[in-house]
């Protein structure tokens, strides 16, 4: 089979091909099927794409780290210019050099040149902008056919977890199907069963689509804005009465795609001047410290860390020991939900949207599929289930449903 499923998250990537047992996820980096969506280019020209290039920043290495690279689709970032190492590349340069390794990586697993695609992708890419909903697919289409592909096709990210899930229905149902990724929260309502899944056109049981783009790192943004930001001084005052230091730098040391801009040589400039008419100017030494030493990613990463805790522990500590002595927050669930509960009620809104568009009512919904890394955020899962409470919970590969789905589309379009 020369076709394959490419799920590019904003947080994590993976590829599904067939197999004689059925679809099946390739393994891209470690032993492991998932590989972070992530590139280190470093000042000696080399890369490393996935945990290698985390490891590499952790360490230490200097260069420069990229991540959520997925959020800048759509947006004009894809055609800016950035410094990386010796070279200067567009955005979608380092995209095609990621997904470029990634297609490589899957073919020497497979053992064999992958020539067709289904690619996922969000029911919106940019909320409310038709023009740039299109340009992000064409975006990821041209970047596709650069890497080498041959024929290219799309589907939305939550039908493709709803054909993962189809192959345990025993029965027709209604499943609303919720894909809470990185970067957009995306909902369908299909009709499923074990005959549809022998169908090649499901266009007819498709009953609703919507989305929104809000995922895991808006929920990081939040939490770090609100927790650990204030102690590099948002919001402290400066000296003239009435003013607050500026915002946007924190907001771009908060937001993973931002994060590089911090460490321009005019931002830094910027920052020094502000630390003069400070009040609190021991906070903006803080700020300063993490920007000079070039550790923005290494708060982000922090963050994401205590984020993804909650999930399991009632609390967690963000330790910052290695900006100031001493220095850390500790958070819990109750926190963490304070500060994203408009999030989460923004994402179960558009529940309410696909039953409408569906025309249903919430009791007529069978089950709900949870995939993606926020649904193990409990006050998300609950914002999304409590729309429809009489639905049975069903638990996906929180980070593979959506690749095997694409892997089973992409038997279904190119003839495997």
């Amino acid at each position: 089979m020369s076709a394959c499923g490419l799920d590019f998250g904003t947080s994590n990537t993976t590829v599904g091909i067939g197999s004689p047992a059925g679809p099946a996820l390739v393994t891209l980096e470690d032993g492991k099927v998932t590989i972070p969506s992530a590139i280190f280019y470093a000042v000696d020209g080399s890369t490393a794409v996935g945990r290698e290039a985390i490891r590499r920043y952790v360490d230490g290495y200097d260069g420069r780290l990229m991540r959520s690279l997925k959020s800048v689709l759509g947006s004009s970032l894809i055609e800016e210019v950035t410094q990386l190492g010796k070279h200067r590349l567009r955005f979608r340069e380092v995209i095609a050099g990621f997904l470029g390794t990634v297609k490589r990586r899957a073919e020497a697993e497979a053992g064999h040149e992958l020539r067709e695609v289904v690619h996922g992708r969000p029911v919106f890419f940019v909320d409310d902008n038709p023009a740039g909903d299109r340009q992000a697919e064409e975006s990821l289409r041209k970047i596709a056919e650069k890497i080498g592909f041959a024929e290219i096709s799309f589907q939305y990210e939550p039908i493709a977890a709803a054909l993962d899930y189809e192959q345990q229905v025993r029965q027709e149902e209604l499943a609303l199907i919720a894909d809470i990724g990185g970067g957009t929260s995306d909902f369908s309502i299909v009709r499923l069963s074990p005959e549809r899944h022998r169908k090649s056109d499901r266009t007819d049981d498709i009953l609703a689509n919507d989305g929104v783009r809000i995922g895991g790192t808006d929920f990081d943004r939040q939490l770090s804005l609100n927790t650990l930001m204030p102690m590099l001084g948002h919001k402290s005052a400066m000296k003239r009465a009435g003013l607050i230091v500026p915002g946007a730098y924190f907001h771009d040391l908060a937001t993973w795609s931002s994060i590089n801009r911090m460490y321009r040589s005019t931002t830094l400039r910027d920052i020094r001047e502000i630390r003069r008419e400070a009040a609190e100017p021991a906070l903006i030494d803080r700020l300063l410290k993490v920007v000079e030493s070039r550790r923005g990613h290494t708060i982000a990463m922090e963050v994401e860390a205590a984020k993804i805790a909650l999930s399991d522990e009632a609390s967690a500590r963000l330790d910052l020991s290695w900006i100031e002595s001493g220095l850390g927050v500790d958070i819990d669930r109750r926190g963490l939900a304070g500060h994203t509960l408009s999030l989460a009620e923004r994402i179960a809104a558009r529940v309410a949207t696909c039953l409408a568009q569906a025309g249903l009512t919430a009791a007529a919904i069978d089950a709900v599929f949870l995939t993606g890394g926020s649904t193990r955020l409990a006050h998300v899962r609950d914002a999304i289930t409590a729309a429809v409470p009489a639905a049975r919970i069903v638990e996906g590969d929180t980070f593979g449903s959506v690749g095997t789905g694409l892997a089973i589309e992409a038997g279904r379009r190119y003839g495997a």
